[in-house]
């Protein structure tokens, strides 16, 4: 799972992808993206507490202790930071409070949720020599627009946590990194997580606790097209399904259909058949091993600097300088 984001999408958008989405030849889904409306997003909050989703913490733990290891490798005395869905940017305080030890930074959380960005701004606002300039645009577009607003002599540090690279496929990470490495110049460094491979034990309820959370999470995808689509979903007619694909290394979470049956969804202009077993894909989260990522780096267009991995989650941070 991603960083939370109260997706910005027209309605248009929405009941666009949706109706591909689902009318499609093959394996019906819905793009992650729309997991993450207002009770969406603070449902995921929820999640990031629960003793079962570990990666959260680990990430939080290796910024924590690593903080002061990052700022020394950084050579540049003037520091613009851009987060990827920093969402409110809570995990990253350790490490803005390491940099601005030196100097005044800049902080540009990007963000396509205005709720997430206006508490990080409170709060990381509130940080001695950090001036927080949030931007409201899907990633690439604000990393582009901090990128254009740097002074000459600045040095950007892009940041993507979370293990949000794998919510993407294989080849669509590898693109990914390469556009942001296109929107920077050598000597500019990025910072990222990723969550590693793992017993299965311990990987699975993570994405499926026995609370209910996550399920709730999934759940409330149908809700929205309710919502916002005129869709009549049944939600006690789905269910939950977490599953791992070893082949991919991938754990993806599926709204099963427990009945046949047919929705519509006005909006989308679209009436949906399901046969009992039948299921949307919504998320994939693929689990990698920690040379996989500095490789995947060099790919495209980075040099691995250091990596840290947390002792008690099987998880990796790795600092990347542009070449």
């Amino acid at each position: 799972m991603a960083t939370p984001t109260l997706a910005k999408y027209s309605l248009s958008e929405f009941a666009e992808d949706v109706r591909w989405g689902l009318t499609k030849d093959g394996q019906k889904e819905i793009h992650s993206k729309y997991l993450y409306d207002e009770v969406g997003s603070a449902l995921f909050e929820v999640i990031t507490v629960l003793p079962e989703y570990g990666l959260f913490r680990a990430d939080e733990r290796l910024l924590r202790q690593n903080a002061e290891s990052i700022a020394a490798s950084l050579e540049c005395q003037a520091i613009v930071v851009a987060e990827l869905g920093s969402g409110t940017g809570r995990k990253t305080a350790w490490l803005l409070e390491a940099l601005a030890k030196k100097q005044p930074i800049v902080y540009s959380p990007i963000e396509i949720s205005a709720k997430a960005l206006d508490q990080c701004s409170k709060e990381l606002g509130q940080l001695h020599n950090v001036d927080v300039r949030p931007l409201q645009q899907p990633y690439l577009d604000g990393l582009l627009s901090v990128a254009a607003a740097r002074k000459p002599g600045e040095q950007l540090l892009v940041l993507f946590l979370g293990s949000t690279i794998g919510n993407f496929e294989w080849r669509a990470a590898e693109l990914f990194l390469t556009e942001v490495r296109q929107a920077l110049i050598p000597g500019d460094a990025l910072l990222l997580s990723a969550d590693l491979e793992k017993p299965l034990s311990q990987l699975l309820p993570a994405y499926d606790d026995p609370l209910g959370v996550t399920a709730s999470f999934d759940l409330n995808v149908l809700a929205r097209m309710n919502r916002e689509l005129d869709a009549d979903f049944d939600l006690s007619a789905f269910r939950h399904l977490a599953r791992y694909d070893a082949a991919e290394r991938r754990i993806e979470m599926h709204l099963l259909s427990t009945r046949s049956q047919r929705v519509t969804i006005p909006r989308a202009h679209c009436s949906v058949p399901f046969i009992e077993g039948e299921t949307i894909w919504t998320e994939s989260s693929h689990k990698f091993r920690p040379e996989e990522t500095k490789e995947m780096g060099r790919r495209s267009g980075f040099r691995p600097l250091r990596q840290w991995l947390d002792a008690e989650w099987a998880f990796a941070q790795t600092l990347f300088v542009a070449e």
